[in-house]
């Protein structure tokens, strides 16, 4: 029974740690870890006392050099059990206050405004937050739409949220260099998954270009989320039930409404063709 208690955590352990890895810049170099031990086996095996002695020698400083090269994600796994122990879980008004973060996005994947706004979870943000404009001002969907309008001089760079507060704007955070990812990633979505990757953040990333929704977490991201997708990974990931809310009916610019009244009149008289080009 012992044996057996044994082996299953064991596998846990193993399991859980390929889960950690998965997908991340860590990935690759498991790789080259398999290859060292495989030489190491080799070695001893085919009784080749150098390169035996070589790789005896040289184990001790591979261990210290596999913490310095996996310490974000130790960090992680680190984090993710202290959370897991402790069942911290927020309070309601937390929970309407990402609302509009949600609402915020909706807004911006409309307008085509790119935006990157980073949620602090359980690892601090306090390097990142000293990095950009302090604010500590009440999270609102008002606010955010104010700082990320173009003309704003704080649009450039991340907004990092601590519980219901907007920590600071115009952030700069770590790019992600996993060679994994699309090279048509942008420095927003880079910096989004670069963040995930240091800490146990959640990032939500908007396209400039196409004003598709993004979600980066733990190294990963989800790209073409609708709105109420990125609502509920919000709820799971933040462990609270956010309910679904209404979203504002999208406002038409003048020109814009001139266009679909004028598409409009041409569907009602057939003497009138209708070409698509007009249609933006």
């Amino acid at each position: 029974m012992t044996n057996v208690i044994d082996i299953l955590l064991v596998a846990i352990v193993i399991y859980q740690f390929l889960m950690l890895v998965r997908g991340t810049r860590a990935a690759p170099m498991l790789v080259g870890v398999a290859a060292v031990g495989l030489g190491f086996y080799i070695a001893r095996v085919g009784q080749l006392t150098t390169l035996s002695w070589l790789v005896s020698t040289l184990v001790p400083y591979v261990i210290f050099a596999l913490i310095v090269v996996f310490q974000a994600e130790i960090r992680h796994a680190l984090a993710n059990l202290g959370a897991r122990l402790t069942f911290s879980r927020a309070s309601d008004s937390e929970s309407d206050a990402y609302d509009d973060i949600v609402l915020a996005a909706n807004l911006f994947s409309q307008n085509q405004t790119g935006a990157l706004i980073v949620i602090e979870r359980e690892i601090g943000l306090r390097t990142y937050i000293e990095s950009g404009v302090p604010m500590d001002a009440r999270l609102s969907y008002d606010l955010l739409a104010t700082i990320f309008r173009p003309s704003a001089p704080l649009h450039d760079g991340a907004v990092i949220v601590q519980k219901d507060r907007i920590a600071a704007a115009a952030c700069f955070l770590p790019l992600s260099m996993n060679p994994v990812l699309s090279t048509q990633m942008g420095t927003r979505h880079r910096a989004g998954i670069g963040i995930t990757e240091e800490t146990d953040a959640i990032a939500v990333i908007v396209s400039e270009e196409s004003g598709a929704i993004s979600l980066a977490v733990a190294g990963n991201i989800e790209r073409d989320l609708t709105v109420e997708q990125l609502r509920e990974r919000l709820s799971a990931l933040l462990r609270r039930y956010m309910p679904p809310v209404t979203l504002p009916t999208p406002i038409q610019q003048p020109e814009e409404a001139a266009e679909e009244t004028q598409r409009s009149a041409s569907y009602r008289n057939p003497d009138q063709s209708y070409t698509p080009e007009v249609d933006r």
